[in-house]
């Protein structure tokens, strides 16, 4: 059904949500899983992918280690780092790369908060042609 799921994630502890749920999805349709951290503090939104610097390693880091759960479990997995803008980096690596369906946790924020913090999920389904899971954490 998916061959390949694109997991975003944000470092935070809202993606544990979605990396439960995308652990046991991806062992029941055998899917590859690629996730996805967009870097948007300022050394990433300015240098890009030349950025250096604590958050940059820290962000390598964690997606390396959701990486390794999940081939811990026997589930095909690559991690990407974009840079910038989270919602416009997810749309853009959807149209260029090949995944079948989006898997995102969201905050569950609603009205005034979507304004003034981004709505980042409303836009990347939105933005994108393919399937959009969204898990709300809890």
């Amino acid at each position: 059904m998916y061959k390949t799921i694109l997991v975003t994630l944000d470092g935070t502890p809202t993606d544990r949500a979605i990396i439960e749920h995308v652990k046991q999805l991806a062992a029941l349709a055998k899917s590859r899983v690629v996730l996805l951290h967009v870097a948007d503090g300022w050394a990433a939104r300015t240098f890009g992918s030349d950025a250096v610097g604590p958050e940059v390693a820290e962000d390598i880091a964690y997606l390396e280690k959701v990486k390794s759960e999940l081939t811990a479990n026997g589930i095909p997995a690559e991690a990407e780092l974009a840079y910038g803008e989270p919602a416009a980096e997810i749309v853009k690596w959807v149209k260029k790369g090949n995944c079948d369906l989006v898997a995102m946790s969201t905050h569950g924020h609603r009205f005034v908060a979507d304004l003034f913090l981004g709505a980042t999920a409303t836009r990347v389904r939105h933005g994108v042609d393919v399937p959009v899971l969204l898990l709300k954490a809890k």
